[in-house]
C-alpha cells in the first residue's frame, strides 16, 4: 500500500463529502418553499430521489442501499492499492460521492432517498455527491487507459 496515495484519497472523500453534505443541508433549509432560478436554465430545486442514477430502480432503496454498502468497502480496499496519484484521485472522488449519497440513505430520514437539488432543466435533478461518482468514473477510465499505456510500453522493448 502507499501511504500517499491512500492519503490523497482520503482528502478527496472528506472534501466531497463535506460539501455534499452542506450542500444537502442547506437545499433542504432553504429550498422548502421552491426552486431559486440561478441563472439561464439551472435553478435549485429540492427533490429526493429513493432510485439510483437518473431516478432508475425507484423502489429498491433497500437493495441499492446494500449495494452501496459493498461498493464503498470494495472502493476501500481497491483505493489501498491505488497505482497512479490520477488513480487515487479517481477513486477518492468515487468513494466520496457514493458515501455521500449512502449516508443520506442511511441517515437524513427521508425514506432512504438522496436529496438532490442542482437541476438544470433539461437533465435529472443531481447532487454534489453524483458529480463526484461522474468526474471520478471518468478519470478512473482515463488513469486505467494511461497505465495499460505505460505496462505496454515497459513490455515493448524501445527500437534503437
Amino acid at each position: 500500500m502507499n501511504r500517499r496515495r491512500f492519503l490523497l484519497a482520503a482528502v478527496i472523500v472528506a472534501a466531497i463529502l463535506v460539501v455534499d453534505q452542506t450542500t444537502k443541508t442547506w437545499a433542504v433549509n432553504a429550498l422548502d418553499d421552491g426552486p431559486v432560478d440561478v441563472f439561464w436554465t439551472l435553478r435549485f430545486n429540492l427533490s429526493f430521489n429513493s432510485g439510483f442514477a437518473f431516478s432508475m430502480g425507484t423502489g429498491l432503496t433497500p437493495l441499492i442501499t446494500v449495494a452501496a454498502i459493498v461498493l464503498v468497502g470494495a472502493l476501500i480496499a481497491f483505493a489501498r492499492h491505488a497505482t497512479s496519484p490520477l488513480l487515487s484521485v479517481a477513486l477518492g472522488m468515487l468513494l466520496g460521492g457514493a458515501m455521500g449519497n449512502l449516508a443520506d440513505r442511511l441517515f437524513r430520514g427521508h425514506d432512504g432517498a438522496v436529496v438532490d437539488f442542482i437541476d438544470f432543466q433539461w437533465w435529472p435533478v443531481f447532487n454534489v455527491a453524483d458529480i463526484g461518482i461522474s468526474v471520478g468514473a471518468v478519470l478512473m477510465i482515463v488513469a486505467s487507459v494511461i497505465d495499460e499505456r505505460r505496462e505496454r510500453e515497459q513490455r515493448t522493448p524501445a527500437d534503437a
